[in-house]
C-alpha cells in the first residue's frame, strides 16, 4: 500500500539527515525525513555523560548555522544535543518518527522504500543512516564465566557507577580513551586491553585543533602530510611504545585513507597512562571468572568490563544495488563515479581527515545542489 510520495526521501534523522533536510529546505526541494526512533539524533542523546566533540566547533557545525559564541571550542554532549534541537527548530524540520526503513528498490523512474509505516515513493533518495549504527557483539572467550558487570560502551553512562572498582576497558578508540579518563576521574581504577597498533595525535597542536592542521596539510598526499607532521606530534605525544602501546606502521592521515578509521585524538589519556592512573595490557586471550588472561601471559582480576569494541559498518544494505556502487560509498563525493545516478545519494559514510561533521555539512549542500539542478524539475515527484 502506497503511504506517501515526495520528491526526495531522506532516511535517518541524525546529523547527516538533519544537514540534508536543511540543505533541501534551502533549495526549496520537497522532501520527507524518516527516523526509526521517536526523536532526532538518538545516538547523541544516549552517549556517556563526559563525551565532548573531539573536533572543534568551528569544524563541527551543520550547514547555515554555527554554534553560539559562548559555547567552548569542544562542546559537551549536552551542548551538541541542544545545538541539534535548535537546528531542527530553526529550519522547521519535521521528521516522520517511529518509521524504520526495511528495503529500498528502484522501480521504473522512482525509488520505493518499504518501512514499518507504509511505502514511500520518491524521485530522489538520500541515505543518511551513517556507517556505524549497530554495536559489535561482545564475544571474549570465557565471558560467560565473568561474574561482574559487562557493558558495551554504547551503554556506558558515567564512571560514578564504578567508583572503587577495578575496571577493564577493552579497546583503544576515541570512546575507549575518554571512558578510561572518566573512570579515573570518577574514582574507579581503570585499565585498557589494547590488541592492535594505533596512531595517537594531540587534539590540539601549538594551540590549533589538529583537524584544522589536517585541512592545511590536505594539499599533500596523506603519506607526505604524515611525514611532515610526525616530528611535531612525536614531540608532544612521546614514544607510545614506552607505554606498552604499538605504533601503526603508517601515520594518522594514511590510516584514514587506508582503513577508513580515525586516529586517536588524545584528550588526556596518554598523560594518565604515563602517570600510572590507567594501566595498559595486551589483547584479551580469555576470561576465567573474575580473572582476565591477556596476550603475553599477563593476568589480573577485574570487577567490570567495558567493551569499547566499536560498531558494525552498515553501508546501507537495505538498498538494492550492485557491489560496485556500494563499494564507493566510503569515498568522498568528488570521487564517487556514480554520485547522484538515478537520484540516489549517500551522506555521512565517508570518514574525513578534517572531521566527520564538517564533511557531512559539505556533502549535504552538494547533494541538495545536485538535486536542485539535475532532478528537481518536478517539485512534487
Amino acid at each position: 500500500m502506497l503511504s506517501r510520495q515526495t520528491n526526495t526521501l531522506i532516511i535517518g534523522a541524525s546529523i547527516a539527515g538533519l544537514a540534508s533536510a536543511a540543505a533541501c529546505k534551502k533549495y526549496s526541494i520537497d522532501f520527507l525525513l524518516l527516523e526509526k526512533e521517536r526523536q532526532t539524533c538518538s545516538p547523541w542523546r544516549t552517549h556517556y555523560d563526559r563525551l565532548h566533540l573531539h573536533t572543534s566547533k568551528a569544524f563541527s557545525h551543520l550547514p547555515y548555522k554555527k554554534f553560539d559564541r559562548d559555547i567552548p571550542r569542544y562542546p559537551s554532549r549536552q551542548q551538541v544535543v541542544d545545538y541539534l534541537d535548535e537546528y531542527q527548530q530553526t529550519f522547521g524540520i519535521d521528521p516522520v518518527f517511529n518509521t524504520r526503513a526495511l528495503s529500498v528498490k528502484r522501480e521504473q523512474d522512482h525509488w520505493l522504500t518499504t518501512t514499518t509505516n507504509g511505502i514511500f515513493r520518491s524521485k530522489n533518495l538520500i541515505m543518511a543512516t551513517g556507517a556505524f549504527n549497530e554495536p559489535k557483539p561482545i564475544g571474549f572467550k570465557g565471558l560467560e564465566t565473568f561474574p561482574g558487570t559487562v557493558l558495551h560502551s554504547c551503554a556506558y553512562k558515567t564512571g560514578a557507577d564504578f567508583r572503587g572498582q577495578r575496571v577493564l576497558v577493552a579497546g583503544f578508540g576515541n570512546s575507549a580513551c575518554e571512558i578510561a579518563v572518566d573512570l579515573h576521574e570518577q574514582g574507579a581504577s581503570p585499565a585498557m586491553a589494547v590488541r592492535s597498533a594505533v596512531n595517537v595525535v594531540p587534539r590540539d597542536l601549538l594551540g590549533w585543533p589538529i583537524v584544522e592542521l589536517s585541512a592545511v596539510l590536505g594539499i599533500f598526499p596523506p603519506r607526505v602530510a604524515d611525514t611532515i607532521s610526525a616530528p611535531l606530534i612525536r614531540s608532544i605525544i612521546g614514544d607510545i611504545a614506552l607505554l606498552g602501546l604499538k605504533k601503526k606502521p603508517y601515520g594518522p592521515l594514511e590510516e584514514i585513507r587506508r582503513d577508513q578509521r580515525s586516529p586517536i585524538l588524545d584528550v588526556g589519556t596518554i598523560g594518565h597512562i604515563r602517570a600510572g592512573h590507567i594501566d595498559i595490557f595486551g589483547g584479551i586471550d580469555h576470561i576465567e571468572a573474575r580473572t582476565v588472561y591477556f596476550e603475553g601471559a599477563r593476568k589480573e582480576a577485574f570487577d567490570a568490563i567495558i567493551a569499547a569494541i566499536g560498531y558494525g559498518r552498515n553501508y546501507a544494505q537495505i538498498v538494492e544495488l550492485d557491489s560496485k556502487r556500494i563499494g564507493e560509498i566510503t569515498a568522498p563525493i568528488g570521487k564517487q563515479k556514480y554520485f547522484g545516478l538515478d537520484g540516489l545519494y549517500f551522506c555521512g559514510y565517508w570518514i574525513s581527515p578534517t572531521g566527520q561533521i564538517r564533511s557531512i555539512a559539505s556533502d549535504a549542500k552538494k547533494i541538495a545542489r545536485h538535486i536542485h539542478t539535475t532532478h528537481n524539475r518536478n517539485p512534487k515527484a
